[in-house]
């Protein structure tokens, strides 16, 4: 699910290639890695996790990666600053569409240009084709799933504490889902901003393999960060609730907890 700048290298210049700078386009504009389109999916947020509010984002997803150029022979590497949250949301994306061949680049542009590696100012343009995947269900969860499964499901809170425990507010309620614990995202990252090695990800995330796990957080982001984390772990039912706290914390007759874990 990760690949080395050292790994890209080999890579970069291959036509099947699809590189995904996934930072604002200011960031982008001011130097990437060749070859990379700029795609920042914090501009594609999604807070329905109904049916048809599910159906609707997986059509959109399949126009944006279409309009991506992703097809089913394409190697996709998504990238952020670090080994982040948008570049693992990209990974999580196509792995629910079934496109194995899909990798978040470890350490993410803060690690290429402290290697020194080649950059670019140039936009370069997509190269649109027609996507297609079979959806797979498994690795999502809405909330009317999460609402019949507490207390039968670890739920895996990857905001900050204070978010988790109300004294952030960015919804209608504060607090977090009832049962779940608290495991910010940033854990996963080393300085440099690289992802954390199994062994020590593995001291972090002690629980049974056989467990149902679902993560969230705010926007369904930093929860993409933590299912890439569990994934790597082995870990085979994980899940990302897509609307996560925004629409949780938006939705009144759903539970809330305010204690702290």
């Amino acid at each position: 699910m990760l690949i080395s700048c050292t790994e890209l290298m080999e890579k970069i210049r291959n036509p099947n290639l699809v590189l995904v700078d996934c930072r604002s386009y200011k960031d982008y504009s001011q130097g990437h890695i060749p070859g990379a389109v700029n795609l920042d999916f914090f501009y594609y947020h999604w807070s329905d996790t109904s049916k048809d509010g599910i159906k609707a984002f997986e059509k959109q997803m399949e126009n944006l990666l279409s309009f991506l150029g992703v097809t089913k022979d394409k190697t996709v590497v998504f990238y952020d600053d670090v080994s982040g949250m948008s570049a693992a949301r990209g990974v999580w994306l196509l792995m629910y569409f079934s496109h194995k061949d899909t990798f978040m680049l470890d350490g993410g542009f803060k690690k290429w240009s402290s290697l020194g590696l080649e950059m670019e100012t140039k936009t370069n343009g997509f190269k649109p084709g027609k996507f297609s995947g079979k959806v797979n269900k498994e690795i999502i969860a809405g909330y009317e799933y999460i609402n019949k499964k507490i207390g039968k499901v670890k739920l895996l809170d990857a905001r900050s504490k204070d978010e988790y425990n109300g004294i952030i507010i960015r919804a209608a309620r504060n607090g977090h889902i009832p049962t779940a614990i608290n495991m910010d995202w940033t854990l996963n990252i080393n300085e440099d901003g690289t992802m954390k090695s199994l062994e020590d990800l593995t001291k972090m995330y002690n629980f049974s393999k056989d467990e149902e796990i679902v993560t969230y957080c705010q926007g369904g982001y930093r929860a993409a960060n933590s299912f890439v984390a569990l994934k790597m772990l082995g870990f085979k039912n994980v899940k990302v609730y897509l609307g996560s706290w925004g629409e949780w914390g938006n939705k009144l007759d759903l539970p809330v907890d305010l204690n702290q874990n």
